[in-house]
């Protein structure tokens, strides 16, 4: 289940609490620093909890986030962090490594162990917990890479911060049955990440196994707008034959065709439910996404939507159901702290 919260619905002397108190209930007890108290105090947030993975991402105006040695001691299940940099930069100290972070970049810090989060522009981060023995990684790799970019520009860690980050910024997309199920396959892409860092193939070579189909979807997801995707060129990205790529597929329970088809209707649902879409034409909305054949895209919404795509641009937006993964910042901007 998707928790927004923002402080805003708090009285001023009240937010600073507020804050520590729910970001306490992710993290663990950590200190936080505002530029100014009262009604100065601004944040907000979402979380989503995958199985094993916590997704949480966080917009606020305070400028430091302090876990102490004392604090560090506190019940909380040992864990990891993963922090994606959305904007601007960052700095993250721990274990007498300091580094700065530009975004996209992945950064790993230990909940056991004092670290500190800073920007002076307001912390804005995705970032992930996971129980240090889901990592299921030897005592010791943690030191080595707490406080490290994570391999910024090699590709497996571009494609791993792609995938967190559509977990990140489409919480409710990822907030139904069965979605607990990406919880240890994005573990095992973190798991990948970590690995080639430190160039531990006899390491890595599982986890990239493990998170083939992962990659294959990711890499569809992608390329959705191309018209010609299809299972030749996603194959040949991925050094498979097509026959092995549908394999790989039907042991996930996922047909390619369905897959791709499903998430570009989704794409083309989540455009034409804005009051922006009269100002394009549906046709224009459906080739951005991939369709080719205008008849064909309009039978295939019918059948999986009940209405036409006129129909569900046309419907006045308070008769609208939600559509998963959009609008969610509107959501943060509204939802009252719990």
């Amino acid at each position: 289940m998707v928790r927004y919260w923002n402080v805003q619905g708090v009285t001023a002397d009240d937010r600073a609490d507020a804050v520590r108190e729910v970001i306490a209930n992710i993290t663990g007890r950590v200190d936080i620093d505002f530029p100014a108290q009262g009604r100065h105090v601004e944040a907000r947030g979402a979380t989503t909890v995958l199985g094993p993975l916590t997704v949480c991402t966080v917009r606020s105006n305070a400028n430091l986030v302090q876990r102490t040695a004392r604090a560090a001691k506190d019940d909380l299940e040992p864990s990891v962090f993963v922090g994606l940099q959305i904007s601007g930069t960052s700095t993250v100290v721990q274990a007498d490594r300091e580094t700065s972070l530009r975004p996209g970049d992945l950064v790993l810090y230990q909940s056991t162990l004092p670290y500190a989060v800073a920007d002076r522009n307001g912390i804005g981060q995705h970032f992930f917990r996971i129980p240090v023995d889901r990592m299921a990684l030897p005592e010791g790799v943690f030191g080595q890479i707490s406080a490290v970019p994570l391999s910024p520009g090699n590709p497996i860690a571009e494609l791993t911060a792609s995938h967190l980050c559509q977990l990140a910024t489409k919480h409710s997309h990822f907030d139904g049955p069965g979605a607990e199920a990406l919880g240890q396959p994005s573990i095992d892409l973190l798991r990948a990440v970590i690995t080639t860092h430190l160039d531990a193939v006899h390491l890595s070579k599982e986890s990239l196994q493990s998170t083939l189909l992962l990659r294959i979807l990711e890499y569809a997801r992608a390329h959705l707008a191309e018209p010609g995707l299809n299972a030749a060129q996603v194959a040949a990205a991925h050094h498979m034959s097509v026959r092995r790529l549908y394999k790989v597929m039907a042991e996930g329970g996922i047909s390619l065709a369905d897959w791709i088809r499903t998430h570009r209707l989704e794409e083309c649902r989540n455009e034409l439910r804005h009051p922006t879409a009269r100002l394009t034409t549906i046709e224009a909305v459906a080739r951005r996404w991939g369709f080719t054949d205008m008849s064909n895209f309009g039978r295939i919404f019918r059948m999986a939507y009940g209405m036409s795509p006129r129909e569900w641009r046309d419907l006045p937006t308070a008769r609208k159901p939600p559509v998963a993964g959009a609008g969610a910042d509107a959501q943060i901007l509204h939802e009252p702290l719990q």
